[in-house]
């Protein structure tokens, strides 16, 4: 499945409020998952298998680090919940960062929000506008009403991966 996304991701200052505006637009639950996100090291974007009880997939990305939101382009497979697909990967690929998190899911339409809390980063809020008919323009407005609905600022927003913030902090000795 190919998607094209508009996405953001920020520091989580308040969460309570965010809750209310996903209520207030009706937004579907799908439910709080545990998520282990283990990325390899390849020669060029990010590849990844994310292991969870609700989402399991194969995700590779291309995207640029910018502090605003920003536009990535997605390959992802759905997998099993239990499958070998990461010892495969492991046993071929280097292991670049594990990330681990949990997660609240919602949808409003076609953009998913994302409610995490990733372990030795802290709480993060994540809005991703998908489309697989390549209407950028639309997914760009969505991901900018939901910053504007959540009251972020542009300062809170995260340029980096949580893998890149991972490594970041392993580099500067803070684990």
């Amino acid at each position: 499945m190919k998607v094209l996304n508009f996405e953001f991701k920020a520091f989580l200052r308040d969460a309570t409020h965010i809750r209310a505006v996903l209520k207030r637009y009706h937004a579907r639950f799908l439910g709080t998952d545990h998520q282990v996100d283990t990325y390899f090291r390849v020669p060029a974007g990010r590849l990844k298998i994310r292991e969870g009880r609700i989402e399991n997939s194969l995700i590779f990305y291309r995207r640029t680090n910018s502090a605003r939101a920003r536009r990535s382009a997605v390959e992802m497979m759905l997998l099993p919940r239990r499958n070998s697909v990461r010892a495969i990967l492991s046993a071929a690929l280097e292991t670049l960062a594990v990330v681990d998190k949990r997660r609240e899911i919602y949808f409003v339409g076609n953009v998913k929000i994302h409610l995490d809390h990733v372990r030795g980063l802290g709480p993060f809020v994540e809005v991703e506008a998908m489309t697989r008919t390549g209407d950028i323009r639309k997914v760009r407005a969505q991901a900018a009403k939901f910053q504007k609905l959540f009251a972020i600022p542009s300062s809170d927003v995260v340029p980096l991966s949580y893998s890149d913030l991972i490594l970041k902090k392993r580099k500067s000795g803070r684990q």
